[in-house]
């Protein structure tokens, strides 16, 4: 395969709940070493369109590729075998538990021979050191509990830990909407690291600045239908605003408020 060919390609992407009609033919591309924002505001289709590229929800018609290979995901195993990953804002983490069993969570390395195999707590505390060296944490102690470290840190480990178990796509989902500053800094900066090293990354958001800080394209959603794919050198951040909250809304509200002053 070719490197022109998109890690995701999604046409015309259609998904009702009942009589609820949540996506209305959304299109989507990303390609290796891109960062493609998805943006939009509550209630456009975010959640829906990317559980449905996560495996958790069934499109009711449209095309899905994936490396160029048609794909009818059925789980999220599903996904996550097709090299999707896909780091929720609850971040699936387990607060009590340490570093390591969070980084690893059920994929624990096992040595000796059965029946008397066991978890090689060593090898994934080395591991887990490592891998949150290489972005710039440093994790003195491996077994303190995951929910002592800073909301960025607690991300950029679920970060991690996706692109070790060999994700070809990440999928953000909001990963900065509760983030201080200096959090919210540590986190694009390690969603650029991950670009240069050939993923994919679809960064779901409703905050453009941050989009507009590491995104390489942008693509509006607003009511299940794409308003339009823009590439960096295409659109200005003030009109990407505009675009995904509704310049003519945000005026009309700007003129009624101030002729009320």
């Amino acid at each position: 395969m070719d490197n022109e060919t998109p890690l995701i390609d999604i046409r015309n992407l259609v998904k009702h709940f009942g009589s609820v009609i949540a996506l209305s033919g959304v299109s989507l591309m990303v390609r290796r070493g891109e960062v493609m924002c998805l943006l939009g505001d509550n209630g456009a289709g975010k959640s829906t369109l990317i559980k449905t590229l996560a495996g958790v929800h069934r499109p009711t018609s449209g095309e899905f590729f994936v490396e160029g290979q048609p794909v009818a995901f059925t789980s999220p195993r599903d996904a996550l075998d097709a090299g999707i990953a896909t780091v929720y804002q609850d971040l699936a983490m387990i607060p009590l538990m340490s570093v390591t069993r969070n980084f690893f969570m059920g994929r624990e390395p096992v040595k000796g021979i059965w029946p008397f195999r066991n978890v090689d707590f060593d090898h994934c505390d080395e591991v887990t050191r490592e891998e949150m060296h290489k972005i710039g944490i440093d994790v003195r102690d491996p077994h303190q509990a995951v929910g002592t470290l800073s909301g960025g840190e607690r991300q950029c480990v679920a970060i991690a830990r996706a692109v070790y178990f060999g994700a070809k796509v990440l999928i953000l989902d909001e990963p900065t909407s509760a983030l201080g500053v200096a959090q919210t800094s540590m986190v694009l900066k390690y969603i650029h690291q991950v670009r240069q090293k050939g993923l994919g990354v679809i960064f779901i958001t409703h905050n453009v600045r941050h989009a507009y800080a590491v995104g390489d394209r942008f693509t509006v959603l607003n009511r299940g239908r794409t308003l339009g794919t823009y590439a960096k050198s295409e659109i200005q951040i003030e009109e990407l605003q505009n675009l995904m909250a509704g310049g003519k809304e945000l005026q009309a509200v700007s003129e009624e408020l101030g002729g009320m002053v």
